[in-house]
Order: structure tokens, then sequence, then C-alpha cells
């Protein structure tokens, strides 16, 4: 018998407040490098690497990070189906999007399986998942919507958890989810041995999801079916319809399905998951020194304990402290008592009633053509440092409200201004009078590296007229 085909679909949204300052709203906690070299989305990608049959990756991404996703995916050499959701209808829908990608593309062969996973967990134990996976496939096969259940080794009160019925060949017949517990009822689940965390992971044949929500959630279906029909392709991207996608109800693959299902399984998983929730998590996942502080960066800490530190950039110093989580960027300093981990959900909600930007992007801010660093502002001007990759171009545009002054720090620019066309190398600037139409193009095979000083009336990211675009924006 041959391998069946695991289409991989994964889950690319989610906002990470709680990771805040470094997870900002367009770029969130599973683009971000937390426990090694990659990132969270690389990771999860990497880890499925020997998984037999795997297919081809389906992402399901917000609009607004189609080109993180999509630069993520080429930096480990693999590509993906990428899927644009134009709302947020949580993972029912996503997912059913996915479903019926898969199921369009594989034509007259048989029917994928799909392992749905989000892009944001940790997984230490990569064969350990692996194993769980292979002992899910038979279960999937056959019509049943398999569950991974993570062991839990301590009460918790900030997961949802899953009751395990009648034992099965590597697992046990789903009986029932249950909500966030308080600690009482956390410590009676972890003392029961009957209760798994749940991963929110899960795998099923495509045409097996789609049938379960045209039984117990078809206006989801319905409405992401007409989405995906009239779905246009952008560059490489696929974008779903957004008034169709809009309408669908917005629902979890928990309510929607797996609780109403009589074919669920659930799998165990013993394999050092985390989905990092908020920064005490880095201590839990192997990150800790002897002193219990997780330090990340251009730390120095003396007589310093049980504490998160990271710092972006500068050097940040302790002394004589406990117990807390301090994170430094550019842009913005966090100091929190370790045990009010969770609230910091609270704070960037704060600042998002006040309006500050810091929510928003961080000190760089990364665009398809490369990223910018702002480095200095002050009243009616402000510095970035760009960069270009090798043989990618801003938008042909212009200002209503700023000029500009372009000194070249590395390599070659080709610049566009008004009727003019300029080749300038290292140490050779320009500048761009307010109104003119311009653009910034890199032909070489090395990054472009330019210090762009704005002045003028206002100076926000809005104020871009784009005559043309490579990227569709």
């Amino acid at each position: 018998m041959d391998s069946p085909v695991i289409r991989p679909v994964i889950l690319c949204g989610g906002s990470g407040t709680r990771l805040w300052p470094l997870s900002r709203t367009h770029y969130p906690k599973q683009f971000l490098r937390l426990v090694d070299d990659f990132s969270l989305l690389q990771n999860t990608l990497k880890r499925l690497d020997g998984l037999v049959g795997l297919g081809k990756t389906i992402a399901v991404a917000n609009e607004n990070h189609r080109f993180l996703v999509a630069e993520q995916f080429l930096e480990i050499g693999l590509q993906a189906d990428i899927l644009l959701e134009p709302a947020a209808r949580n993972t029912a829908p996503a997912v059913a999007a996915a479903a019926l990608q898969a199921i369009g593309e594989q034509g007259e062969q048989a029917v994928p399986l799909l392992l749905v996973l989000p892009s944001d967990h940790v997984i230490a134990d990569v064969a350990a998942f692996q194993g769980a996976v292979r002992a899910a496939v038979p279960h999937a096969l056959t019509g049943a919507l398999v569950t991974f259940g993570v062991l839990p080794d301590r009460p918790e009160t900030g997961y949802g958890y899953i009751r395990r019925g009648d034992p099965l060949c590597g697992g046990y017949a789903l009986d029932r989810f249950v909500e966030k517990p308080d600690p009482e009822t956390a410590r009676a689940y972890v003392d029961s041995g009957e209760y798994f965390w749940n991963s929110g992971m899960f795998l099923f044949r495509a045409d097996t999801y789609l049938e379960a929500l045209d039984r117990f959630a078809p206006g989801i279906r319905d409405c992401v079916a007409k989405a995906v029909a009239t779905a246009r392709r952008d560059l490489d991207f696929l974008r779903l319809d957004p008034v169709a996608f809009a309408a669908s109800p917005s629902n979890s693959i928990d309510y929607a399905v797996m609780e109403k299902t009589g074919h669920g399984v659930v799998i165990p998983l013993a394999a050092g998951w985390n989905d990092i929730g908020a920064w005490d998590a880095l201590a839990s996942i192997g990150q800790a020194d002897g002193n219990g502080n997780t330090q990340r960066g251009d730390v120095l800490s003396v007589d310093t304990r049980n504490s998160v530190l990271v710092s972006e950039g500068r050097l940040l110093a302790t002394v004589g402290i406990s117990e807390l989580i301090v994170i430094a960027t550019p842009d913005a300093v966090l100091v929190a008592d370790k045990a009010k981990a969770q609230e910091v959900k609270t704070l960037v909600d704060e600042l998002k009633r006040s309006a500050r930007c810091e929510t928003e992007f961080r000190h760089i801010v990364h665009r398809p053509w490369g990223s910018y660093e702002g480095l200095a502002h002050g009243p009616r001007y402000q510095v970035k440092r760009i960069l270009v990759k090798p043989g990618a171009s801003l938008s042909l545009q212009k200002h209503h409200h700023r000029a500009e002054h372009w000194v070249v720090v590395k390599g070659t620019a080709v610049i566009v201004r008004g009727d003019q066309s300029l080749l300038l190398s290292e140490n050779e600037s320009t500048y761009i009078p307010l109104g003119v139409v311009h653009r910034l193009e890199n032909p070489g095979r090395i990054d472009l590296e330019i210090v762009e000083v704005q002045s003028g009336s206002y100076l926000g990211e809005d104020d871009i007229v784009r005559l043309e675009d490579s990227y569709g924006r």
C-alpha cells in the first residue's frame, strides 16, 4: 500500500501580544527567533523533515504578513501554497480553505491527509512528535478526526483540556473537550491521569473534515467554498475572496467540529511541547541558566535570579533583582513581575487604546523588497537605514508632505528621480524634492544600504502615492 500524502497546513495567524515588545502586530511571535537561530515558524516546518509521504505545505496567513511568510519559507529552502485570509475568522474557516485547496490540487489522486499545526509552538523532542503523527495516520485514514493531547506535567489554568475515552491502538477515543479550569480543577485533572492539554494540532482527511463541516457548521463550509472558488492569484499568493470569506462564521475547529463529532481520536504527545504563551515560558523550555535566568542578547546580570532578560541591541545590565521580566528593544522597555507575565496583554491593550505605534511595528520594519530601520527622529525630520535586497526595487512613488535625501552606504543604487535615471555608488547621494516621482532599485548582487533623511510637515508611512509596484500593494 502506498504511503498517504500528508499535506502540512500551517496556521500563520496569531498576534502573540503577551510577548510584547518583541512581538508586534506586523511582526508577531511566529516570526521571532526565540529559541535558536530559526523562527518559531521555521522550526515548525523543520520538525516535519523525515515524515514519509510529506506533500507540499499549505500556509494560511494574514494578508499583512504575506511577504514575511514567503521570506521565511525561502530562507530554509521550502515552498508553499500560501492562502491569504482577508479577515480573521479563527481556525475552522482557515482549515476549510486549506482542505478545499488541497482536494482541488490532488485531482484524480487520493485525497490527502491534512496535518494542521499552529506556527508558533515549541516541540523539543522531534522524534516523539513524528512518532505521534505516525500513530495518528491509521486512524485518520479510516475517517477519524485526530487531535494530539499533550501529557500534562503540572496543573495549568492557561490551557484547555481533553478527556480521553476508551483506549485505541496508539491513543484513545476522544471523550470531550473542557474549558480552561480553575487551579483546583486543573489539579484534579492532572491527578486523574485522564486528561491532556489541548495542543491545537490535528490530523484528518481533507474530505472528512469538510464532511464534518457540512454536518455541524454548514455556514462555514458554504462561505469558504465560495471564497476559494472565486479566489485570485496574486504573485505567489492565493487571495481568498474577501466578501465570501468575511461572511463565514468565526469559529475554532474545536467548537465547530471536534466537540460535536463522534469520530474523534486523541493521540498522546510527550514531546516537550510549549505554546510560548508568555515571557515566563522561555524558562520552562530549557533556556534558563544555573541562576534560573533566561538571557538573550547583550545581557550582563549580577546577583540576579529567576528572571527573563532579553536585549535587542544595547547592553542590558541588572543587579540584585529576582523574579522579573526585563525586555529591552530600541523603542521600548518592558519591566514586569514574572508572576504577572500573562498580564502583558492587558498592557498592550492599553497601549492600543492610547494609539501608541509601539504595538504595531518593530524598530526594523520588513518589506517585500527588504527592510528599514528608524535611527533618529524629531520635529519635521527622521532618519532611516534602508536595506534593499539584490534585484529588488521600491515602488514608483511620490510624497505630498516630505522631501528625502539618500546617501548610499553599501552597494549600488539605480534611482529614478523625475525624468532622470541615476546610478549611485558608495558615499554618493541624491536629493528627492517634495512631490517628485521617484524609485529606488538594487541592480547588484549584494544588499544595498542607504541612509535616508526625511524632512517635512508630515512623515507618516501613509504619505506614499504608489504609481507602480511590483508587489501588488
